[in-house]
């Protein structure tokens, strides 16, 4: 692997079709940027549709010959998520990449439209329903992933069984970390269950380390906007450098289903990608199957995958 990988080496993507959740802005734009760089048709997946093709000129500048398309998703509406992938699905014959990384971080306690606590309902219920509605248009492409973009927060998070909508005792940060959590259990549980079935679509995740992006000021209190500036300016990595690691994770050739894709610099909060540890807890499969089930109960979406066993 290399030690300073960048996104000059991502491989051709000419002929594969690419969506990206949360497209508009940060890691997500750079992103979606650099797949149409290397020749894939990217679907910019936005709630907000003004942003979105403000995005996609942007590419379309940098990249004069980029395929790109702009399409309203919003991750916090059930009903959303399924418009989005009926329409991508009646459009679209097939689906190589499937990059989950929309999300919102540590706002006071709101709901989203079909009651859930809005970190747990965007960042993770909304890209599980997502999955399990596209994965069909996965199957049988060559060297298909779903790359679902985590954080190093998932250290802090513990799955809340009794109250995962923090009803009872909400804490925006245990709360965003729990949301975290929940993407790399969804990750490494997709990734067993397709094992399982024999599938040959891949299920990977990435974290971009510390990267300066608007979603440290999307959710937070305004009194914390000054931490965060302060913290972007003397600590954080660019968003070009905080995307390497879902760039790595979803173009890098022979990467086994299953990796963990972060920054190599110290705690991983910058740097070049490279494979990583996650928590025992992010890897515990008994959670994992547990928040599966929760979550098809939650969303009312089945995958088209048996269980299986993990082989």
């Amino acid at each position: 692997m290399s030690d300073r990988w960048t996104a000059s080496q991502i491989t051709d993507q000419q002929g594969r079709t690419a969506i990206v959740t949360g497209a508009n802005s940060g890691i997500g734009l750079v992103t979606a940027r650099e797949l149409a760089r290397a020749g894939a048709h990217v679907i910019l997946a936005c709630r907000n549709a003004e942003k979105g093709a403000s995005a996609a000129r942007g590419i379309s500048s940098a990249v004069p010959d980029a395929a790109v398309e702009v399409a309203a998703l919003d991750l916090s509406s059930l009903a959303s998520v399924r418009a989005f992938a009926g329409r991508y699905r009646s459009e679209h014959t097939s689906l190589d990449l499937l990059i989950n990384n929309a999300g919102v971080m540590a706002p006071p306690r709101r709901e989203t439209t079909d009651g859930f606590e809005l970190q747990f309902g965007t960042n993770h219920l909304g890209h599980f329903a997502l999955a399990g509605l596209l994965l069909g248009a996965m199957d049988g492409r060559d060297d298909a992933r779903v790359v679902t973009v985590g954080s190093g927060a998932h250290r802090f998070g513990r799955i809340n069984f009794d109250d995962l909508q923090g009803a009872r005792k909400y804490r925006r940060w245990s709360a965003y970390s729990q949301s975290k959590l929940s993407n790399l259990l969804f990750a490494f549980e997709l990734d067993r269950r397709l094992r399982g079935a024999g599938s040959a679509i891949s299920s990977v995740a990435a974290h971009p380390g510390y990267a300066a992006t608007n979603l440290q000021f999307a959710g937070p209190s305004k009194g914390t906007h000054i931490f965060m500036a302060l913290g972007n300016r003397l600590l954080a990595q660019s968003a070009e450098m905080g995307a390497l690691p879902t760039l790595y994770a979803a173009t890098y050739p022979d990467l086994e289903s299953g990796a963990y894709i972060g920054p190599d610099g110290f705690m991983q909060n910058r740097g070049y990608p490279k494979l990583v540890g996650s928590t025992a807890a992010a890897r515990d499969e008994d959670v994992g199957a547990r928040l599966w089930q929760v979550s098809e109960e939650l969303t009312g979406v089945s995958f088209p995958l048996p269980a299986g066993t993990p082989v």
